[in-house]
């Protein structure tokens, strides 16, 4: 329906107005227009569709609205508005011009440089791009402004609408002194805590000391998981202290910080609500979010393994009463931690559209930015607390820019040279705002997608889903989707057998990727050995013959070395047609494929087994790097004769690193704690990096002394860049 209306519209033009107020026309061909529809797609099931997704011609809304973010929420709020038949405004910074959400939207205007503080944090710009496009109503997304009461406030005395709720809840929610306040006085259960605010570090182990051990730190204004650390003692409460303040200003331009007992291994389960401005509302069931790192989600699925019907009742009425006594209207959520004996504590309320609002969306056939801007309107909602199922279930990924195997994730930048998301797969959603060519830069949260996948039952989906990151094609940029497929086929996550704690929990020294099985690894040497020979047939081949098939009938036996890790197998490999017969240490295996070695996907079958693989690259030398199993593997192929001779070859040196400090990630310098001829401890603090509003410190690796300082507070750094140098 989407693409038929596109496609209708023939050629569409964009209006940008940029930042000094004047008009570029820009066209953009309706073929553009349907492939950037195209990219997103609503969960259907045997032909289900959202309830709310019959949009009343005769319901009037909004003329135009403009969104006040990026990525992929803004993409997301543009879609269901242009179901709706609502004009959209993009806004974006200088270096997002060419982003996905601008294409989408029908105007854009540019309100200012990259860092957020000049441009998406800029209230001043986003009021007059209100202006000069006449906008009728806001839509702020997730993060930026969206829970900022001052940005509603002036919204309101511009009698602009704001798709969300009014300035008295995000104030009295967004604060989480006052919301756990409130909180106690609408009989919500709490965690234990102090409810002021910490004036500094000897106050914050003063309280913590009263509270007991472990406590969290966290900040007032916070999300995101921005702003919060556990401590376990003093030491570590200054430490928290001094990073979360620091974390909160920057991020929300608030420091204040408050301290409440740390619930050691719970689940984090958070309740939908959905309100109107006549007093209705609705809890639209849980969503189970306790796989995180460092606070932030990577996985939710709808609903939770653990909650029985009565515990979801008790969960979802006082996150309603909440909701009532702040006289709350939109979507909003309100997340709990829930120990093992289903105990559950109010833990915030989140006065916004959720990031993995769409697993709700899933199992419940709302389209929840329509209910939003319906609200925002003043409509009633249209259902009632019966009318709201459980059909099915639904898992998102948080897919990102990062290398998994640093800290569970650091942030990665560059540009997205191939990418393809995995809609063939049945029953897949992807929320995106990027497209190949498109950058991760420094400057903004690293998300690349959000993959979604539903199914009848939690079975299902979870199946859905390892094919659906099997066959996402992404490069340019680490990623995360090795740790996301680990996750997901973990025994203990398919069992439920889940907590906060789970990744350290089951990765205690960090994230190494998939550990293959014996049959697997021989899958994977007999794939990567049928690979090379596929690769050698072909450019054997002479110019001008018919690309019918790479492989020949003839070919000989080809005997190669390959070495995965620190072993080298010994592979015998021949083909007939199609299929190659391979035998590694012994044993022989069938494979057969298409072998279009010019598409990132292959799929291949090992003795009947079926395996969706990428070859992510090769090298003159023989090294190809594979990824299986969401694991990439770099494997060293050479026929028998180089094998033997390599030996000769001169080994690298590897460098001593002990000696140099080094950055993990790409970000900026926070602060550097040395300068030359200082003596330093090994794990003292040299210097603190901050990537996508996240600090960490970087330590010593060893006692010596300071020979040279190669940054300073300010700079922005690359990863690897040498920071500081000992002696």
């Amino acid at each position: 329906m989407m693409a038929a209306a596109a496609a209708a519209g023939g050629v569409s033009s964009l209006r940008r107005v940029g930042a000094d107020g004047r008009s570029l026309g820009r066209l953009f061909v309706a073929r553009t227009r349907i492939a950037e529809i195209s990219r997103w797609r609503w969960c259907l099931i045997n032909s289900r569709t959202f309830q709310s997704a019959v949009y009343d011609p005769n319901e009037k809304t909004f003329e135009k609205l403009l969104i006040a973010n990026r990525g992929e929420i803004a993409c997301r709020v543009i879609k269901t508005c242009k179901k709706m038949g609502i004009k959209t405004v993009a806004v974006h910074s200088d270096v997002d011009s060419n982003a996905v959400h601008v294409k989408m939207a029908d105007e854009a205007v540019c309100v200012g440089p990259a860092p957020t503080s000049k441009s998406y944090l800029n209230m001043d710009a986003i009021m007059e791009a209100i202006k000069k496009t006449r906008a009728q109503a806001v839509h702020p997304g997730y993060g930026f402004l969206s829970e900022n009461k001052e940005f509603s406030k002036r919204l309101e005395s511009e009698d602009i609408a704001f798709i969300g709720p009014d300035m008295h809840a995000i104030q009295a929610m967004g604060d989480k002194i006052e919301s756990k306040i409130l909180a106690k006085n609408a009989k919500v259960n709490t965690i234990p805590g102090y409810d002021g605010v910490v004036k500094d570090a000897d106050e914050a182990v003063r309280i913590a000391r009263e509270i007991g051990y472990p406590v969290m730190i966290k900040a007032s204004a916070g999300g995101g998981g921005k702003g919060m650390r556990i401590a376990w003692d003093d030491e570590e409460t200054r430490e928290g202290f001094r990073f979360s303040s620091q974390e909160a200003a920057s991020s929300f331009g608030d420091d204040r910080l408050l301290i409440e007992k740390f619930i050691d291994n719970p689940r984090h389960i958070e309740i939908q609500v959905l309100a109107d401005k006549h007093g209705n509302a609705l809890w639209l069931n849980e969503r189970e979010c306790s796989i995180q790192r460092r606070n932030q989600k990577v996985i939710e699925e709808a609903p939770s393994t653990f909650l029985d019907p009565e515990t979801r009742r008790a969960m979802g009425e006082q996150a309603v009463a909440l909701a009532k006594a702040v006289k709350y209207s939109s979507a909003g959520t309100v997340e709990f931690l829930v120990d093992s004996k289903k105990n559950f504590y109010f833990l915030e309320m989140n006065t916004r559209l959720q990031v993995e609002h769409p697993i709700t969306e899933c199992i419940t056939s709302l389209d929840l930015v329509q209910e939003m801007i319906r609200v925002a309107k003043g409509y009633p909602l249209r259902h009632k607390q019966n009318d709201i199922p459980i059909n099915g279930w639904a898992v998102e990924c948080r897919v990102y820019a990062e290398d998994p195997y640093k800290s569970f994730g650091l942030p990665s930048i560059g540009r997205l040279s191939q990418y393809k998301e995995p809609l063939h797969v049945p029953n897949v959603r992807v929320d995106s705002g990027v497209q190949q060519g498109s950058e991760i830069s420094i400057y903004y949260d690293p998300m690349i997608s959000k993959l979604i996948t539903y199914g009848s039952n939690r079975s299902e989906a979870l199946q859905r889903m390892e094919e659906a990151l099997d066959n996402y094609v992404i490069r340019g940029v680490a990623h995360n989707i090795a740790l996301l497929r680990e996750v997901i086929t973990h025994p203990r996550f398919v069992q439920g057998d889940i907590s906060t704690k789970f990744l350290p929990d089951v990765y205690p020294d960090g994230f190494k990727g998939h550990k293959l099985e014996d049959s697997e690894k021989r899958e994977l040497l007999v794939i990567a050995a049928s690979l090379y020979v596929a690769e050698q047939l072909r450019s054997q081949r002479f110019l001008g013959t018919p690309r019918v098939s790479v492989i020949q009938p003839d070919a000989n036996n080809w005997k190669l070395s390959v070495q995965l890790g620190d072993t080298a197998h010994s592979v015998i490999a021949s083909c007939q047609g199609s299929t190659f017969l391979v035998e590694v240490d012994g044993i022989k295996l069938s494979v057969t494929s298409e072998w279009n070695l010019a598409s990132p996907l292959l799929s291949i079958s090992v003795d009947g087994v079926q395996r969706i693989i990428q070859c992510i690259s090769q090298d003159a030398s023989g090294v190809f790097s594979i990824q299986f199993l969401g694991t990439v593997y770099k494997l060293h192929i050479l026929t028998k004769l180089a094998a033997e001779l390599s030996k000769y070859m001169p080994e690298k040196v590897v460098e001593d690193t002990s000696s140099i400090v080094r950055s993990p990630m790409p970000g900026a310098v926070v602060a550097v704690s040395v300068k030359p001829g200082d003596m330093v401890a090994e794990g003292q603090e040299i210097c603190v990096i901050e990537a996508m509003k996240m600090q960490n410190s970087l330590v010593a690796a060893k006692t010596g002394k300071v020979k040279a300082v190669h940054c300073k507070a300010g700079e922005t750094v690359g990863e690897g860049d040498e920071l500081v140098e000992l002696e």
